[in-house]
């Protein structure tokens, strides 16, 4: 008989728009995952983190657990699960309070962090993460811990990732029809930085691009804190679709050819002539083109694909400089996810930013290293190790149902204490 997993070992549950995939880990002391099993299905039912048809995503991710049960040996019962989608929004904040006995405290430094984290956000959203940045106390900045330090008054600046409701209510709804609990809600791009992102590069400053099937997820790191994240809601299906629509094929075999022959760059840097036989549809003759034919199609949107991230980077240094913020990337780029494997797109990334750029695997994981030691694999196995890193506070961890907790103790209390600051200013 299956044991049921212990406490200390924790299952990532991530269901993306191509595949579902469970991963079963004990979470040393040091922070490394000892990977004790996976599973993977295809994933039905989800497109771009949006459910569209609820019981083909309960059996996906059924056949997702189960298989990683056989592997592991044990009966999950709960999961940390990452959401994605173009729902998911962040900003920066800042919250002020008083230095009440000339030396900061803990009980201080956590109210100026739920000031901070105060402020309204849009309708139907619900505020996913409070990510700490740093602090300043009077006119000392750049504070990592300010506990025991002497001042007046104590600032905290925090990175805020809110999503939306309804999305979340449905993707927990699909996981609890499983007989599954959701122990923690992770965003997928804080999750895939806790897995393929080293310590010096976030210290350096960092943008990591997690390029999946429907979404890309982004997330930046300077002077070791998250800056930015956001999710652009196009990536590797966009490829497919081009390939479909160039060669008069199905999505199906546009997959096939992207995944074994696809470039990000013109002309590829391996087998140019190599010639590929694209099958028709409903039994049209196949057309034949070379390697270098089809770069065509897909250099060109994943260029374009890249260009949107370039985008996002040119607005977020534009409002940084006018904080009078520092922005640089001296680390580069790192991509990763299952689109991060397409043949070129290393070559193409640093035409488009100009940077230095590496692909992303999973870093500090043991075990059965052979199956999750791949870029599509960041996910999933950064939710194990962001239990471990786990710094931020996430009010939708800290509640039982939407209305009640966090939301319903802590800010109803905060919001008297906040009277209260602003009253001695």
């Amino acid at each position: 008989m299956a044991k049921i997993i212990e406490s200390k070992t924790v299952v990532g549950l991530e269901i993306g728009t191509s595949k579902v995939v469970a991963v079963v880990g004990e979470v040393l002391p040091d922070g490394v995952v000892n990977v004790l099993g996976v599973g993977s299905s295809p994933s039905k039912g989800i497109d771009r983190g949006s459910i569209t048809d609820l019981n083909a995503v309960i059996k996906s991710i059924q056949r997702a657990v189960e298989a990683a049960e056989s592997i592991a040996d044990c009966q999950i019962i709960s999961v940390t699960l990452a959401i994605t989608g173009d729902h998911i929004q962040s900003l920066n904040e800042s919250g002020f309070v008083p230095i009440a006995d000339g030396e900061v405290t803990q009980e201080e430094i956590d109210s100026a962090m739920h000031t901070a984290s105060s402020v309204k956000i849009g309708e139907g959203l619900s505020l996913l993460h409070i990510i700490p940045q740093e602090y300043a106390v009077d006119k000392q900045m750049n504070i990592k811990d300010p506990l025991g330090l002497q001042g007046v008054r104590l600032k905290a600046q925090a990175h805020l990732i809110a999503c939306h409701q309804d999305w979340l209510n449905n993707l927990k709804k699909a996981v609890e029809r499983c007989k599954l609990k959701v122990e923690k809600i992770v965003y997928s791009g804080v999750a895939s930085g806790c897995s393929v992102l080293t310590e010096d590069e976030k210290d350096l400053g960092v943008c990591l691009i997690d390029f999946g099937a429907g979404t890309i997820d982004i997330v930046v790191y300077t002077n070791g804190a998250l800056r930015f994240s956001k999710v652009i809601p196009y990536a590797g299906n966009r490829v497919t679709d081009d390939i479909a629509y160039a060669c008069e094929t199905s999505r199906a075999e546009a997959e096939r050819v992207k995944v074994n022959y696809g470039s990000a760059y013109n002309p590829p840097s391996s087998h140019a002539e190599k010639r590929i036989e694209v099958a028709g549809i409903g039994g049209r003759t196949p057309r034949v083109l070379s390697k270098q034919q089809l770069s065509i199609v897909t250099a060109a949107r994943y260029e374009e694909l890249l260009r949107l991230v370039r985008e996002e980077l040119n607005q977020l240094q534009y409002e940084l400089e006018n904080k009078q913020m520092k922005f640089e990337l001296i680390a580069g780029v790192v991509i990763t996810g299952g689109g991060a494997q397409i043949e070129d797109l290393k070559q193409c990334a640093e035409k488009v930013f100009g940077t230095p750029v590496r692909v992303g695997h999973p870093l500090n994981i043991t075990g059965l290293t052979d199956y999750v030691s791949k870029p599509q694999y960041s996910t999933v196995v950064g939710l194990l190790q962001y239990n471990h890193n786990d710094e931020d506070e996430s009010p939708l961890n800290d509640q039982d149902g939407p209305e009640e907790g966090f939301f319903t103790t802590t800010w109803s209390g905060f919001k008297k204490f906040i009277n209260k600051v602003k009253s001695e200013f």
